[in-house]
């Protein structure tokens, strides 16, 4: 079974690399991604920061807990 020109993902007739035709599709794809804007990326990286440190302190609170509740347990 013969296989058409334009099934092949050629370009008048001429192929590129495979790591060529793929960086090409990477860039042609990163074109169309719609970017945060400044604001709102400053805005979603500070709730990500308050949000781990939040649950840092109750692990650490609850990892104290444990700790005290252990020793108490063990009678240490």
């Amino acid at each position: 079974m013969a296989r058409n020109q334009a099934t092949k993902g050629t370009r008048r007739g001429i192929r590129a690399p495979s790591g060529v035709r793929f960086f090409g599709e990477v860039v042609s794809e990163l074109r169309k991604v719609t970017w945060p804007t400044r604001q709102e990326t400053t805005r979603l990286t500070l709730l990500v920061l308050v949000v781990s440190v939040a649950i840092g302190v109750f692990l650490g609170v609850i990892d104290i807990a444990f700790a005290r509740l252990f020793s108490v347990v063990a009678g240490t």
